[in-house]
């Protein structure tokens, strides 16, 4: 018996590593360090870092992001195609995002397949993207890398707006390549 139940141990632990793996593709976000995290949650609560929204549309169909503009209770601010928020990260330098492992777990980078496009209020001269070190794309508004916020579930959200976290605040972005703020951040 004492045998016995140094096996089943070890068997229990291989059922247990095979249910953790994943045969799915990446959304593309630079969250790899953040994966399998069992870091503290910086902004309370129990947050799987690993839950990020899709990062680009029909992840792998080869199509570009669309960004635009949408209303907010605190000014007109960039979207993605689906009206989700996009945020700058004042922390990043024109055209450099200083946002990866568990930053990008809270924060996934929006990434492209494809040139970005610009619709409804933004600037197609304003959309660039930069390459992160895990080689996807990010997009960029003018020289500022863009991303998502994990708690931002649905469309309107913006529950990171003026967020000090991972070393500095986060921003929902205007038309104009400039953050906007709520009233009192």
């Amino acid at each position: 018996m004492r045998r016995f139940i140094p096996v089943l141990a070890a068997l229990a632990a291989l059922a247990l590593l095979a249910g953790c793996g994943s045969s799915s593709k990446s959304s593309g976000s630079s969250n790899a360090n953040a994966a399998g995290s069992t870091s503290a949650n910086p902004y309370g609560g129990s947050s799987n870092a690993t839950s990020t929204p899709a990062t680009t549309p029909a992840s792998g169909s080869g199509q570009a992001m669309q960004i635009k503009t949408a209303k907010a209770e605190f000014g007109t601010i960039l979207v993605d195609a689906a009206g989700k928020t996009v945020y700058l990260f004042e922390k990043d330098k024109k055209d450099v995002s200083n946002c990866s492992g568990a930053c990008a777990g809270f924060w996934p980078p929006v990434t492209t397949t494809g040139a970005p496009t610009g619709s409804s209020g933004a600037s197609m001269s304003m959309l660039g993207t930069i390459k992160r070190a895990d080689g996807t794309m990010q997009v960029t508004y003018a020289g500022h890398p863009l991303y998502y916020f994990v708690k931002d579930t649905k469309a309107g959200d913006a529950n990171g707006e003026g967020l000090d976290k991972f070393g500095a605040e986060w921003y929902a972005l205007g038309a104009n390549g400039k953050k906007v703020e709520k009233e009192g951040s």
